[in-house]
């Protein structure tokens, strides 16, 4: 084998289809552009969406409520997950960084403690969000909930 050997497989390439030259081709007259109509125009770009003048999916289904873009999305966080953790790391302050580290929360996620299971652990809990059941909870177990 050698360089001047070298040629493409079989049936992988194909010519050029030349249109317009004349009706003995085969593609002469319309240049296998079919008669009249947008596409036989030059200049011609299909819109994205359209459906050939069909009233289009993005149109025909029915379209109902909003979104809000001032809302507030926090990622909720519950104290039994707030306990394991405590019982994982034994760390007296359960923060942001402490919860980002440990793979439970993203980087630019708001967090907001939930009252899910029990706490016994006496640990001061900072976060961005609480419910006043989980409040209640943590200073009930003697510890603090202190909202960053």
């Amino acid at each position: 084998m050698n360089l001047s050997s070298l040629k493409p497989a079989s049936g992988s390439v194909k010519e050029r289809k030349r249109v317009g030259r004349g009706a003995g081709s085969g593609l002469g007259g319309t240049s296998a552009r079919g008669h009249k109509g947008a596409q036989s125009r030059s200049g011609y770009s299909r819109k994205r969406g359209f459906e050939g003048g069909q009233m289009p999916l993005q149109r025909r289904v029915p379209k109902f409520g909003f979104k809000n873009i001032n809302r507030v999305e926090y990622k909720a966080i519950n104290l039994d997950v707030i306990q394991a953790l405590f019982e994982k790391t034994n760390a007296s302050v359960i923060d942001i960084g402490l919860l980002r580290n440990n793979g439970l929360i993203g980087k630019k996620d708001l967090v907001k403690i939930l009252n899910r299971g029990d706490i016994n652990a006496a640990v001061e809990v900072q976060a961005n969000g609480f419910s006043a059941s989980a409040i209640e909870a943590i200073e009930k177990a003697g510890g603090k909930a202190i909202k960053v």
